[in-house]
Order: structure tokens, then C-alpha cells, then sequence
């Protein structure tokens, strides 16, 4: 199984941003703890603060993968541009957040990429992503 795991942007400051928010682990750290845990699948990580290199990757890798998981940070509630791309493809993306956007900002509780991915996971923290992973598991069984 190859699983793309796309992260948007200021993902890259996991471990130093708001570590009250979002925790004190690295998103390079967890990656590697992913890996460990899953050794039979192939991950590729990919992340950027450029909304047209998500949209890349996105298609890039959403009709030769078997799944993505998506954390598009702030383009979350803004690009439509990025839901457009999630509907484009013939994976499943799941879509994921470290903290719960339901309970943040009135502007985080609307998910534009929602309605075109196969589910969202948000507020289980750096756990957000195994959830996902084990989502397109499950979806593979099936």
C-alpha cells in the first residue's frame, strides 16, 4: 500500500509552534514513528507553504497512490482551489488536523476540502494522522 501525506503550510514548525496547541513532537519525529509503526506500507511525505505545490502533489500522486492524507492546514477554510484538486483525483483523501477545528476560531469550523474528501479526522492530535491511516486500512478491506 503507498500512502501520500500531504502537509500544508507552517506544518513544518510542528514541535515549535504554539506547542500548547499543536505539541512538543516534530512532524519529521512522528513521520518516522509512523513508518516504524506501519513497516509494510509505503509512506511519502510531502509539505509546502504554496498552495499551487499542494495542488501538484495532490494530483501527482491522487491516480497512482492508494490513498493521501491531507492536513491543508489554513488553506483548509480558504482554497477552493485545493477542494477542486481533491475532487479531481480517484484516491481517497482523508483529511486531517491536529487540533479540533470545530472548537477553534468561527473562521476554522468551515472545511471547504471536506465535502470532497473521504473523511476527516481533527483533535486527536499527531494521532490524527495513524487514525487516518488506519481509515484507508480499513477502506482498503473492504
Amino acid at each position: 500500500m503507498k500512502i501520500s501525506i500531504i502537509n500544508g503550510p507552517n506544518l513544518n514548525l510542528l514541535g515549535k509552534r504554539e506547542p500548547e496547541k499543536y505539541g512538543n513532537t516534530s512532524f519529521d519525529d512522528y513521520y518516522k514513528s509512523l513508518k516504524d509503526l506501519y513497516p509494510g506500507i509505503d509512506f511519502e511525505y510531502f509539505q509546502s507553504n504554496i498552495e499551487g505545490e499542494i495542488i501538484n502533489e495532490i494530483q501527482n500522486k491522487g491516480f497512482t497512490y492508494d490513498g493521501i492524507i491531507l492536513n491543508a492546514g489554513g488553506y483548509t477554510h480558504t482554497s477552493v482551489a485545493i477542494s477542486d484538486a481533491i475532487a479531481s483525483v480517484k484516491v481517497p483523501v482523508i483529511e486531517v488536523h491536529v487540533t479540533n477545528i470545530a472548537a477553534r476560531e468561527d473562521f476554522r469550523k468551515v472545511s471547504l476540502i471536506a465535502p470532497n474528501c473521504a473523511g476527516s479526522i481533527t483533535g486527536f492530535g499527531m494521532d490524527s494522522y495513524r487514525l487516518a491511516v488506519e481509515a484507508l486500512l480499513y477502506r482498503k478491506i473492504k
